[in-house]
């Protein structure tokens, strides 16, 4: 099967969003389909044409951005070029070029899944607000379209204004986790290069520096952990220089961050290998992000794969993990002194909050995420196939003297 998917950003860019396509692009390409990514090429030094892990990826240039979007005029030329080529499109949004991609497939009668990954909620201002309408049209436009509608969890869905509208094309699948296997080599190499130190309690985040992650409340809850425990720190991975879009906040949080000390480390990101001694070496995972914008958090599976108990914001999504596996607690969003209580009791007693997350480990694997896609993509593509030859039939002259 030749797969066509299409996204904003795509390696090397750092985020759920392309995790999750890198993921399942690898992984279908394993099982023997061909797959190509369009994709944008936000950084001028990456390539129009690669190969990355038997993934083709072509990326149109960018003439500029509004707010985190890209505007790419020669995108609907290589749409129109790769979609005939494809038998399926696979399209990930929030993406402003969906909606455009979804009116010439089905112009070319191919069909069209579509992946809702979240609600865009940008920061106030002008630009950021049309960015919004803009993005909010192209999505309804390519819901509309597409054949099936995939998203993390039903939970999420119908709490969504936006997803709770198209429940009836709804298939909810847990995104593809993926962690490294580590030696006892790894874990040494990591505690020397970020000089981790015996007896020190270690609390761990992955995110971007970004507004809807909450990382200031987390900043905030230590100060009460260190009166528990004065030897915790917090390790945070994830890139927290130049993120598109969030330089006003960050220059807020690190105002909060810095006199925290050597009790807070950004590690920037990190290799695999290293990603996954992060979780073995973290006590507890803290996932602390604000609203919608984050409708899962493949994190958090990530940490309880590795045996570390997790904290996350009660929102609908993000807390079917905890619910599914009793890996960890809930806490109310934006509230650190909740967040300083979880904290605590979970350092206190980490083996009370492992939980059981093997299942939900299982059904996460990307070989079985893309077994998956491979059944929704058949679907799609057969109820094409129908509908073409229905209206072929509709179409075709009739013999009136029967």
């Amino acid at each position: 099967m030749h797969i066509l998917i299409a996204l904003t950003y795509y390696r090397p860019h750092y985020s759920g969003l392309t995790i999750y396509a890198e993921r399942e692009a690898r992984a279908l390409v394993a099982r023997g389909h061909q797959v190509t990514i369009l994709t944008s090429r936000f950084d001028k030094n990456l390539k129009e044409h690669e190969f990355r892990d038997g993934v083709e990826v072509i990326r149109p240039k960018v003439w500029f951005h509004i707010s985190k979007g890209v505007i790419m005029p020669g995108m609907p030329a290589w749409a129109w070029k790769l979609a005939r080529q494809a038998d399926v499109v696979h399209l990930h949004v929030p993406q402003l070029d969906a909606a455009p991609i979804s009116i010439l497939c089905k112009m070319l009668h191919k069909p069209v899944v579509l992946t809702y990954h979240c609600d865009l909620r940008l920061p106030k201002g002008v630009v950021h607000s049309l960015a919004n309408h803009v993005s909010n049209l192209a999505n309804a436009i390519t819901a509309s379209l597409a054949d099936i509608v995939v998203t993390n969890t039903r939970d999420y869905a119908e709490s969504s204004a936006f997803l709770s509208r198209y429940l009836h094309k709804l298939m909810p699948l847990f995104p593809p986790v993926e962690i490294e296997n580590v030696s006892t080599a790894d874990l040494e190499a990591f505690r020397r290069k970020f000089n981790l130190q015996p007896g020190q309690r270690i609390i761990g985040i992955a995110a971007r520096l970004a507004t809807e992650k909450g990382v200031e409340y987390l900043a905030q809850a230590l100060p009460a952990v260190l009166q528990r425990y004065p030897d915790a720190r917090v390790l945070f991975v994830g890139p927290y220089q130049h993120v598109v879009g969030e330089e006003q906040y960050a220059r807020r949080i690190l105002s909060i961050i810095e006199p925290l000390g050597e009790h807070w480390s950004f590690l920037g990101v990190v290799t695999p290998v290293e990603m996954s001694a992060f979780f073995h070496e973290s006590e507890v995972f803290v996932l602390p992000s604000l609203n919608s914008t984050e409708s899962y958090g493949m994190v958090q599976v990530e940490a309880m794969s590795s045996g570390t108990p997790v904290i996350a914001s009660d929102l609908p999504g993000m807390r079917v993990p905890i619910l599914r596996t009793g890996c960890g607690l809930l806490v109310p969003p934006a509230n650190h002194e909740e967040l300083a209580a979880a904290l605590i009791a979970i350092l206190e007693d980490p083996q009370r909050y492992r939980g059981q997350p093997e299942m939900l480990v299982r059904l996460s694997t990307p070989d079985t995420v893309a077994q998956e896609y491979e059944k929704i993509f058949d679907l799609v593509q057969d109820r094409t196939r129908l509908k073409h030859t229905l209206m072929t039939l509709a179409d075709s002259p009739r013999d009136l003297t029967r």
